[in-house]
């Protein structure tokens, strides 16, 4: 739901035809936020609708997303601060309180196109820098090839949407033991969560391994990947990849869009598969309301 616009409207810029990859610029930092914040947005709704009490809900402020869903769930932060409409202390105050008032922490993921009188003012807020992240992307096309035949690559069915949330929690588990409650509980989300496709991928057989897929107008997001340990350099991922690939090329998309930790394996693994860095994001922050903004 929209509540709260300031300043000038600057809608989304569609791209150009181009069999190049396009540049990367404001244009497409507007495409690439505002599919992560519509996708966090629509988690939130989801949470909302199976668990009332929840509280999970979300805004836009002059452009920024800026959703809540649970005081410690990696979903509660806003995005595309700053790259609609440039960042001015109401704008702040607007999103501080909706956060505060949830007894939420208060983190904004900043691409640098927000620009240094945006970074300036939340330093004269107090927030600090808390993590950096790559977004990555690269045109959608046919994959190249097929899958391997002890490989077998589907959108989860209704009925299977727990085992892909504990495969899921699963390989996350090592790397991520705090967030295993929060992925546990993905499945009957994601179930109703518009917008979102749970993939799973088979060994032999086996459930062995996770991915997600949620597309908004033509950018398909990359998320949630996924493999249980001991399934691990099996192919598996790179066959998650194919399968979401080709569903996002039949449904028009001519963007993908991934987020990993910068120099992370998972970035190194996607820039394997011809992604490549679009841009650098900061988080920060707020570790103490300001007395005088």
């Amino acid at each position: 739901m929209e509540v709260f616009h300031i300043g000038r409207s600057w809608p989304p810029v569609k791209p150009k035809s181009s069999a190049m990859l396009p540049f990367s610029d404001l244009a497409l930092c507007r495409r690439f936020e505002q599919t992560e914040g519509h996708a966090c947005a629509q988690y939130a709704t989801a949470r909302q609708k199976l668990f009332p009490d929840s509280g999970s809900e979300w805004i836009r402020c002059a452009g920024t997303y800026a959703v809540f869903d649970g005081v410690h769930s990696p979903v509660t932060q806003t995005f595309g601060l700053g790259v609609f409409s440039p960042v001015t202390p109401v704008i702040l105050d607007t999103i501080e309180k909706f956060f505060r008032d949830r007894q939420a922490e208060v983190c904004h993921e900043v691409a640098p196109f927000a620009g240094v009188e945006a970074l300036d003012l939340l330093c004269r807020r107090n927030y600090r820098p808390a993590e950096l992240s790559s977004v990555l992307y690269k045109r959608v096309e046919q994959p190249g090839r097929e899958l391997a035949p002890h490989i077998q690559t589907r959108i989860a069915g209704s009925n299977e949407l727990q085992v892909w949330a504990d495969v899921s929690a699963r390989g996350w588990a090592s790397e991520h033991p705090e967030l295993v409650v929060f992925l546990r509980e993905l499945g009957s989300i994601t179930s109703i969560a518009q917008g979102y496709l749970p993939f799973l991928a088979e060994l032999d057989g086996e459930p062995a391994a996770a991915g997600g897929l949620f597309i908004y107008e033509g950018v398909a997001l990359f998320a949630g990947a996924a493999t249980a340990p001991e399934f691990r350099r099996r192919g598996l991922q790179g066959a998650l990849l194919q399968s979401r690939t080709r569903y996002a090329l039949e449904k028009g998309c001519d963007l993908a869009m991934m987020v990993a930790a910068p120099g992370s394996d998972s970035q190194r693994n996607a820039e394997r598969k011809g992604f490549q860095v679009a841009y650098t994001r900061t988080k920060w922050k707020l570790y103490e309301a300001p007395e005088n903004p």
